[in-house]
């Protein structure tokens, strides 16, 4: 699967006269070699793949993750680099590029200190980005990674259901984090157990949990804290960071109120509901990920509130893919795409938001996370 999809990575280079491709994004070096090293920038080691339109792909990493990159990544050759010992990451880097008339770099996710050395070795008229060949390349999914997004799906509802059980009256927000944490491991582990042999892929969740509860239910993206729930109060989980089994990534988010449901936070629900919905009945092939967005956002202003963010994203092995449902992208909906769809309102008090994700099909959509969403549903 990986050198499949390098060797098409190559003969787009070609078709497009690039000459060599310098690949720093983590996910697109997984995804072109089943490669993934956990500390990359975060540690100031640099981990940079250099593929050539032909010829042998390199990859560059740390020899603290030798025994690693040995193991997994389907490369021609591995050059590794130690803290201190001659030139480092660079070393390899002027003769990659030294008789390349054309240079693709990943602009948006090439590290700072990486980018400032390949500006020294390559003149700015010979540099381009490989970020739109790769993007179209992992815009359809292929029958592997559609049976990781279904997965995925199955431990994000999980976490949901054990989310859901745990959120109660005079229950820390923390403790919910713990079960949906547990819940999604545990999942996960059973699914890489009966499915794949991959030994080394860990099964744990991580990233924190998103989730808020009472007066902070308009902090979008807020962690869970020490904070008392209480009953008639609002609480969302949202597990878009979390849901990453075999590092394929899903949105996944719901809002929920513990034993009872003030009226006017309920029509608010309702228009979030009914702007999903609104979008889900336009989701099909052959139209543009901008007017999916228009009919969610029309639901919203239709209803007085105020115009919304975008209506959903692409997933897969990164968390925003292309395309995303929002004004300006003009991408045509395809079988084959993984995405993410919410619906939400903000008011100055409370914010609802739902969101589920779909394998857009040959004449619709495939649901991939599964939790009830009418307002009586989620009134626990």
């Amino acid at each position: 699967m990986f050198r499949d999809r390098l060797n098409r990575f190559q003969s787009k280079l070609a078709g497009d006269g690039i000459d060599v491709a310098l690949i720093t994004d983590d996910d697109n070096v997984y995804y072109l070699t089943g490669y993934y090293d956990y500390l990359h920038m975060e540690f100031g080691r640099p981990t940079i793949l250099v593929v050539p339109r032909d010829g042998e792909a390199l990859l560059i990493t740390p020899t603290i993750d030798l025994n690693s990159a040995q193991a997994a990544a389907q490369v021609d050759r591995i050059a590794p680099w130690n803290d201190g010992m001659g030139n480092e990451w660079r070393e390899e880097l002027p003769a990659a590029v030294r008789n390349a008339s054309s240079v693709a770099i990943e602009p948006g996710h090439m590290p700072p200190p990486v980018r400032a050395y390949v500006n020294d070795l390559v003149d700015a008229a010979k540099l381009t980005s490989a970020t739109p060949i790769l993007n179209q390349m992992r815009m359809i999914k292929s029958a592997q990674e559609l049976q990781l997004a279904r997965h995925a799906g199955e431990v994000a509802t999980a976490m949901m259901n054990a989310g859901r059980a745990a959120i109660g009256d005079g229950v820390p927000e923390f403790e919910v984090a713990i079960a949906t944490s547990q819940a999604g491991t545990r999942t996960a582990a059973a699914l890489l157990a009966a499915h794949y042999d991959d030994a080394d892929m860990s099964p744990n969740t991580h990233f924190l949990q998103i989730m808020a509860s009472g007066k902070d239910i308009i902090k979008t993206h807020h962690r869970a804290s020490t904070r008392i729930m209480r009953q008639g109060e609002p609480v969302f989980l949202c597990f878009c960071g979390m849901t990453n089994f075999h590092r394929f990534k899903l949105g996944f988010d719901r809002t929920f109120w513990i034993g009872d449901a003030p009226d006017d936070q309920v029509a608010v629900y309702e228009v979030a509901i009914a702007s999903q919905k609104a979008a889900l009945d336009a989701l099909r092939p052959g139209v543009t990920a901008e007017s999916i967005h228009a009919e969610y956002a029309e639901v919203i202003q239709g209803a007085g509130y105020e115009y919304p963010f975008r209506c959903g994203r692409a997933t897969g092995f990164s968390f925003l893919e292309a395309p995303q449902l929002v004004t300006g992208d003009t991408t045509l909906i395809q079988p084959g795409m993984v995405l993410a769809v919410d619906g939400s309102v903000s008011v100055d008090t409370f914010r609802a938001q739902v969101g589920d994700s779909f394998i857009i099909t040959e004449d619709g959509w495939e649901p991939l996370t599964h939790h009830p969403k009418s307002a009586t549903e989620v009134i626990l």
